[in-house]
């Protein structure tokens, strides 16, 4: 069959979902286009690494050229689809219509900031590569300029950092950075008081990591502790301005760095979409993860919402989204023979979150456990989970570097 003849499948976005997808969709007689408005895959779960000086952009990240060029039926476009057509079936992306017999919608998401347009402003956020850099920057020039200030209040606020959301990444955020201060920056600034410096953790609910059994809730907030983090629960932010974080009780915190970990919703492209939207603007799909009257489209990843077999919501992780992606790349091979597409099914491999330094929380095969175990597993499953050998190599070097040391290598302000 000649090449232009073949099913045309377009997949938006090479986050774990996209990816995924498109790697189930070797084999097949088709021609995929890829396309994201980045021209790199990159492996989120680290992002907060790069934030608090860890590791690289470049070690978390891999050119999806370079991870797709043994890939002959995939082409690559770099660009932002800014409309889907789903009647006549096309995508428009930076000007140009793009035909598709089968879709693939695997957008992501994007930090909800809940209407807080000051915190928009003023705030950091963890999204991307950019964002975390400068995050990076913003959290070193900090301390360079504590180092030199005279007056004692401005000095204070300068190195009081204010992480908010008890979500996993806000609990791994925070115990980084404790670290980060305990470790690293009292060798690094030797002539700074580390009593001035705190880390606090703001979350507006009852507990820590809330999807989380007990147990498990119960552990992050001892292991966080134990790095002195301020940790306050049922503490809701009300405002923010750059210098001073109002909570809702009225209580004042002063602080020159917010960073803001508590909310995220569905990916601009899907609010136009003709589907039911649920909580976070996640489009609901039907079990097969295809769009409602269009068994065509398929919407997989954060920004699908999919009721689980206890009947709660899946939730936006990195798991969820690759064994979405394998599943759409099977039901659409297996709609182009004829055959029905199947529901999709979530396999739960577990639950991991660290807190830094031989600390994280796990629940494998229904056993919650803490520690270093489990802080080690966590280790091993996200440098096999990065792409590229390299990258691989790289990380584990850096870990073990920082690990033996109390050394990050990535300490570098720079300037966009």
């Amino acid at each position: 069959m000649e090449i232009q003849k073949l099913p045309h499948v377009v997949i938006i976005g090479a986050g774990f979902a996209g990816m995924e997808a498109a790697r189930g969709l070797a084999n097949a007689p088709v021609r995929i286009t890829l396309m994201d408005k980045n021209n790199h895959h990159l492996f989120q779960p680290l992002l907060y690494q790069v934030a608090i000086a860890g590791l690289l952009p470049s070690q978390i990240a891999q050119p999806v050229r370079t991870i797709f060029r043994r890939q002959k039926n995939l082409t690559f476009q770099m660009g932002e689809a800014t409309a889907i057509n789903l009647a006549e079936k096309f995508v428009k992306m930076n000007g140009a219509a793009i035909a598709y017999d089968y879709l693939i919608l695997a957008a992501g998401a994007r930090t909800n900031f809940f209407g807080f347009d000051a915190l928009e402003r003023h705030g950091l956020q963890i999204k991307d590569l950019e964002t975390a850099v400068i995050t990076r920057n913003h959290l070193l020039s900090m301390f360079e300029r504590a180092s030199h200030e005279a007056d004692a209040q401005t000095r204070k606020s300068m190195l009081t950092f204010v992480v908010v959301g008890g979500g996993p990444t806000g609990i791994e955020t925070a115990g980084a950075l404790a670290e980060l201060i305990t470790h690293v920056m009292r060798k690094d600034y030797p002539r700074l008081d580390l009593k001035e410096v705190r880390v606090i953790l703001l979350e507006a609910g009852a507990s820590l990591i809330a999807a989380y059994p007990d147990e498990l809730r119960q552990s992050a907030l001892r292991l966080l502790k134990d790095k002195k983090v301020d940790v306050r629960l049922n503490a809701r932010m009300q405002d923010y301005n750059g210098r001073q974080v109002k909570l809702a009780d009225g209580s004042i915190i002063e602080s020159q760095t917010l960073i803001w970990t508590a909310g995220a919703k569905a990916a601009e492209i899907v609010d136009a979409l003709p589907a039911e939207k649920a909580g976070m603007g996640r489009v609901r799909i039907e079990p097969t993860l295809s769009l409602p009257l269009f068994p065509e489209a398929f919407v997989i990843g954060d920004a699908a919402f999919l009721l689980h077999e206890d009947g709660q919501p899946l939730p936006m992780l990195s798991t969820v989204a690759i064994q979405q992606g394998r599943a759409a790349a099977k039901n659409i091979k297996l709609m182009m023979t004829g055959k029905e597409p199947e529901a999709f099914r979530y396999k739960d491999p577990g639950l991991l979150a660290t807190v830094g330094r031989n600390a994280a929380v796990a629940r494998i095969f229904g056993v919650s456990f803490s520690g270093f175990v489990a802080w080690a597993i966590w280790v091993f499953l996200h440098i096999y989970r990065i792409i590229g050998f390299r990258n691989r190599i790289l990380v584990m070097f850096n870990w073990a570097w920082d690990y033996l040391f109390y050394d990050n290598q990535s300490r570098l302000i720079t300037r966009e």
